[in-house]
């Protein structure tokens, strides 16, 4: 199964100012695999460690953070030697031991030879900490769920991808139809590699199914795990309230929706727990679009999103034949979530940023605004083929972006400065631009 990501490791490896390298991503996107993959192809030797309840493994940590002892104790672990030239040590799961962090920046200061990647299912709440990791002494990349685009490789559509990399004029409407298939394919299966590679070899909804449910369990019972005890089930409350409120006409986040009463201070701290984990984003209302776009955000006005729209639909329960259907008019409300989540989501695939939303009073609404370089772009999502938008449009009134842009099932359009462009070529969205 190819990752984008795994350029990026090529060039982590290559690159003269290597530092030992973490790499984030919510539980069972496909991090250690990813990691060994790498080592495996690129490297006569990978020496994996990992910390969950390997008491002897954290124990080489315990006494001090000298690299020199650390790797010769490691090498014992290991059954074999660990030379900096050819060698790739993976550390999983380190966020189970914080001395094993605090390492990485001596081995960054003393020992920059070895070639060093760090995973773990729950680090980002560790690394949300104070002191928890050595800041400016290590490199960082985010793995998520596959994105559109790497459905589309995982399903062996690789001819079909170098067509549309090349075109940017309307689709052909044979290639159109099998598109808006595959994406909503990719609605009911998401993206996490599990669930991929089932859907791949048995094409069985049922059976990816019941991985999404697998997947799901763990991330509640990793509440209970490894959440604080008062958190669990504030973190239950609001993991359980986010496809009920993207499926309301106004999805702004509010905490006392989630339980009657609450406000912020109740709930805040397990909301941001959930951010942490990867388990949803958090994307921020903006007064207008200038730069510095940070500027101008509305700290108390946002929308939640989940990592993963196949896990979304699941835990929402919209059963695959609705989505499948022709006359799906029956989950209008939440097809229209679900495109925006997708939207996001390949965003964030290409650009590492967290988009934001405006809203002018009760009268208008624009989905996403994403800066792109020197560019703040608003974009509109649609779920069907209408791209109809007064939102929009008073927006372009009100502020005359260089470029806007809606996102639709409607075939590639480009009006003066309005670019549609189809939900399943978003991930071509740059060249567009």
């Amino acid at each position: 199964m190819k990752r984008l990501l795994y350029n990026n490791l090529l060039k982590w490896k290559n690159s003269k100012d290597r530092k030992p390298l973490i790499l984030k991503g919510v539980r069972q996107c496909g991090k250690t695999w990813l990691l060994k993959e790498f080592g495996k192809n690129n490297y006569e030797n990978v020496a994996y460690f990992n910390f969950e309840g390997n008491e002897a493994l954290q124990e080489c940590f315990s006494q001090d953070l000298d690299v020199t002892r650390i790797i010769e104790e490691l090498s014992i672990l290991n059954n074999k030697a660990i030379n900096p030239e050819n060698t790739l040590i993976i550390f999983d799961e380190i966020q189970f031991c914080n001395k094993a962090l605090s390492a990485l920046k001596y081995f960054y200061e003393n020992a920059p030879e070895y070639h060093i990647v760090c995973a773990g299912s729950l680090l980002g709440i560790t690394l949300s900490k104070p002191l928890s990791f050595p800041v400016g002494k290590v490199d960082f990349l985010d793995l998520r769920p596959l994105n559109f685009y790497e459905f589309l490789l995982a399903n062996n559509e690789k001819m079909l991808i170098e067509y549309l990399e090349k075109n940017t004029t309307k689709v052909n409407s044979t290639f159109e139809n099998k598109l808006i298939n595959y994406l909503k394919y990719y609605n009911i299966v998401g993206g996490m590699p599990e669930a991929v590679d089932k859907w791949i070899n048995t094409k069985d909804i049922e059976q990816v199914e019941k991985i999404q449910d697998i997947i799901l369990n763990s991330y509640e019972l990793d509440f209970a795990k490894h959440a604080p005890l008062s958190d669990t089930p504030k973190l239950n409350l609001i993991w359980d309230y986010i496809p009920r409120e993207l499926s309301k006409e106004n999805s702004k986040f509010v905490y006392g929706h989630v339980k009657k009463g609450a406000r912020a201070k109740d709930l805040e701290d397990a909301l941001q727990w959930l951010i942490s984990a990867g388990l949803c984003y958090k994307v921020n209302k903006i007064e207008k679009p200038n730069i510095p776009i940070s500027s101008y955000v509305d700290m108390q006005s946002f929308k939640i999103y989940m990592c993963d729209v196949g896990l979304l639909r699941r835990k929402a329960k919209v059963d695959a034949s609705i989505i499948l259907s022709s006359d799906n008019t029956i989950y209008t409300e939440f097809k229209g979530a679900m495109a925006e989540n997708y939207t996001l989501l390949e965003l964030l695939s290409l650009n590492e940023e967290v988009p934001f939303y405006w809203k002018s009073g009760n009268t208008a609404e624009v989905d996403f605004i994403w800066q792109f370089k020197d560019k703040i772009i608003p974009i509109e999502v649609k779920s069907s083929k209408n791209i109809g938008s007064r939102s929009l449009t008073l927006y372009r009134q009100k502020y005359k972006p260089e470029i806007a842009l809606k996102t639709s099932l409607k075939n590639v359009d480009v009006q003066e400065n309005i670019i549609n462009i189809p939900l399943y070529l978003l991930w071509n969205l740059k060249k567009f631009i």
